[in-house]
């Protein structure tokens, strides 16, 4: 083979740095078929992991890139980030010049220390550059405490070198984890149950009542969506899974009557705020989309008004305290809030697309006082949040707020401008082909870098965790194989070009096993669709809860799934936000929307009649249980199906606040953008009339649907 040829020719030097870089060369589709990555579409990714190829580069770039990434552990002194289980010895390579002695020391977060003891391991020495270097291999303590600590290795001649040492959980310990008892809940999308105090969205004052309200029922949690931080400016993001930042959270949810400084408001400034709150509300009890742009639009001259007043000296203190403990992160946050809306796009201009352009130190300046009041939101609506988790423990909820994680952030959003660094360039995750998207799909979010991830101490993902943990009581991590594996696209090729990048999930799940166990957490991973088994028995072994959904629990013959088959360290749930409520769904009109869209692959009466089968096997197997009758209505079905679920050994059994109501228009439809207003859909009853976060105490289908939940689980 020619040494200028494209490196495109060399196909197996390619596959083996893909297997080095933990990149699949190929995958089975879903005719079963086993594809194999273009050579194309693995420099690309190659190049986005920082191997130094490009589509320009020959046969000897690939062999010598390939060579420097075998000697890669042998160039660097120790790795950049060691994780290990607690109870559990951990061996730590050292790369040193061949002959000279090396000592490793452990130090805790809480600054104690001690030495790594030396094995008596012989490992040949390797030439690099020129010269010899050896290993020496230490072992970790298997005693050192949960926690963020550091390894220092002191070369002979006074040389040091550094590592993020993190000791994690074996696994999750929980009250809820062991023993017989269950708790159920209930799953909310919090911007839809609006109340006559929100202005045109819910929010946290509306989570505060949901949780009690529930709570008076005798539920245990309050599964609620994403609550991330979305764009500044008009659009807003409308899909809470499409967020610009997960380590920041969204000052749309912030009721502006309940920050102290609002009552030192003028009555003039109060009497604004009453007309553009009263400007939100919908104009009928019709059904009427949420309007994100408009309730901003009221809610940011209020805040503006509230920001602008005096606070008390302990209110200003903690404010400070705040954005000492939120640090730089914060800081750039609300810096890149400032210029997005300064700037009046959220692509900004090439001057101030990096954090470090001297365009954007200049503005820092000029938008110090916008800066700020970014700052401050966050620090409110942050403290909203958290009381609505407090009002959750002091009504006797065990978990309170169960938050959801987004799978990534928005292409043009805070974190990838923030931290560029910790991001793969040029590439967007997505999905490979399907039989329900058969060119694949494109997500356009950009992918964390694996590499990077280690070389930050794994900081992204412990921030993240522990800034939803810090108002919720548990957490449900979407897309969970989003930890082992993503498909990445590289830009510029179709989603069906892409390929499969594996994660460190050891040292993934065990940082969010770590900042779960601080908080006194649980942890639930939303594992749906193809999923390899044994990566659904590793999470359990980890103490992270599955989740079981009734339409995709079925036996060999297609029938529901018997309770007593449910797996017992699970949530369970009739319904999730990419189903319609189930009185929708009971009725096809899944099918019916999809074929109104254009989003059907098969014909339409075929899909019908397969509805029509699923609806009769489920009939039949809660009839076979004694849970309906003949001739059973619509509301006797959903009620049946959900003492079905309570029946199973699920852990947490969760219902849909859709369905206690009896809603039935989807949230979301996967596959479209424009074409369904997903993520605007108000809750509703079964007449399509809005309900109330006011008026849900005395909804006579909620109460009768969370009886049949306290009287089966508990």
């Amino acid at each position: 083979m020619e040494m200028s040829a494209p490196a495109r020719d060399a196909v197996d030097q390619l596959r083996q740095l893909a297997d080095i870089n933990r990149v699949a060369t190929g995958y089975w589709d879903w005719y079963g078929n086993y594809v194999e990555v273009a050579a194309d579409s693995l420099i690309s990714v190659l190049q986005a992991l920082g191997e130094p190829i490009s589509p320009e580069s020959t046969v000897a770039d690939v062999q010598q890139a390939l060579k420097l990434a075998q000697e890669r552990p042998w160039r660097t002194v120790i790795p950049p980030t060691v994780v290990i289980r607690q109870g559990l010895h951990q061996e730590v390579p050292i790369h040193v010049p061949h002959g000279q002695w090396v000592t490793l020391r452990w130090i805790t977060e809480d600054g104690r220390s001690g030495q790594c003891p030396q094995l008596d391991r012989w490992v040949e020495p390797q030439w690099i550059e020129g010269e010899l270097v050896g290993r020496a291999t230490f072992q970790v303590p298997s005693d050192l405490p949960l926690g963020w600590h550091h390894l220092e290795a002191t070369i002979e001649g006074g040389q040091n070198a550094t590592a993020t040492l993190i000791v994690v959980p074996y696994a999750l310990t929980h009250r809820l984890l062991n023993g017989d008892r269950r708790v159920w809940g209930v799953n909310a999308q919090l911007y839809s149950t609006r109340s006559s105090g929100s202005w045109g969205v819910g929010d946290s004052e509306d989570l505060a009542n949901l949780v009690a309200l529930s709570a008076d029922r005798g539920a245990d949690f309050l599964l609620i969506n994403p609550v991330h931080a979305s764009t500044p400016i008009p659009p807003l993001e409308n899909s809470p899974y499409l967020p610009v930042s997960r380590r920041w959270v969204n000052p749309l949810y912030i009721r502006p009557e309940t920050i102290p400084e609002f009552a030192g408001l003028s009555d003039a400034a109060r009497e604004r705020a009453r007309l553009l709150h009263e400007g939100t509300q919908p104009s009928s009890q019709e059904f009427t989309l949420i309007d994100r742009d408009r309730s901003w639009a009221a809610k940011l001259p209020v805040l503006e008004e509230i920001f602008a007043q005096p606070r008390s000296y302990h209110r200003e203190a903690e404010f400070r305290y705040f954005v000492e403990v939120g640090g730089e992160d914060l800081a750039r946050f609300a810096l890149w809030s400032a210029l997005v809306e300064h700037s009046g796009s959220l692509e900004l201009p090439p001057d101030l697309a990096r954090v470090d352009s001297p365009r954007v130190r200049e503005l820092e300046q000029a938008l110090a006082e916008r800066v700020t009041f970014w700052q401050w939101c966050q620090w409110i609506v942050s403290a909203q949040l958290a009381e609505a988790q407090r009002v959750a423990s002091s009504v006797g909820m065990d978990i309170g707020v169960m938050t959801d994680l987004a799978v990534g952030v928005h292409g043009y959003g805070s974190e990838l401008w923030a931290h560029p660094e910790y991001f793969a360039s040029s590439m967007t995750v997505g999905a490979p082909p399907d039989m329900y998207s058969q060119q694949g799909q494109n997500w356009s979010q950009p992918p964390w870098s694996p590499t990077s991830l280690a070389q930050a101490g794994y900081a992204p993902i412990r921030d993240m965790v522990r800034t939803a943990l810090s108002s919720a009581g548990a957490v449900r991590i979407d897309h969970i194989l989003g930890l082992f594996r993503l498909w990445w696209i590289p830009a510029g090729k179709s989603a069906k070009e892409g390929t499969y990048v594996y994660y460190d999930h050891e040292a993934m799940v065990g940082v969010v096993l770590l900042e779960a166990q601080r908080a006194g957490a649980l942890v639930v991973g939303e594992d749906l669709g193809v999923v390899e088994p044994w990566v659904r028995d590793y999470l359990k072994d980890r103490g992270v809860l599955a989740t079981s959904v009734v339409w995709f629990e079925k036996d060999e013959s297609g029938m529901p799934k018997e309770p007593h088959h449910y797996r017992q360290q699970c949530l369970a749930a009739v319904s999730i936000h990419d189903l319609p409520p189930t009185a929708g769904y009971i009725n096809g009109i899944q099918t019916t929307l999809r074929d109104e869209l254009g989003l059907l692959v098969d014909d339409v009466e075929s899909v019908r009649a397969a509805d029509r089968r699923e609806m009769e096997l489920t009939v039949q197997r809660l009839r076979d249980y004694g849970l309906i009758g003949e001739n059973p209505t619509d509301r006797d079905v959903l009620e049946a199906l959900y003492a079905y679920v309570a029946q199973s050994p699920a852990r947490l059994v969760v219902a849909s606040l859709v369905d206690a109501v009896g809603d039935t228009r989807p949230q979301n439809m996967p596959g479209t953008h424009l074409e369904y207003p997903n993520w605007c859909v108000p809750l509703c009853g079964p007449d399509g009339v809005e309900i109330s976060v006011d008026d849900l105490a005395t909804n006579e289908r909620l109460g009768a649907l969370f009886t049949v939940l306290n009287d089966r689980v508990h």
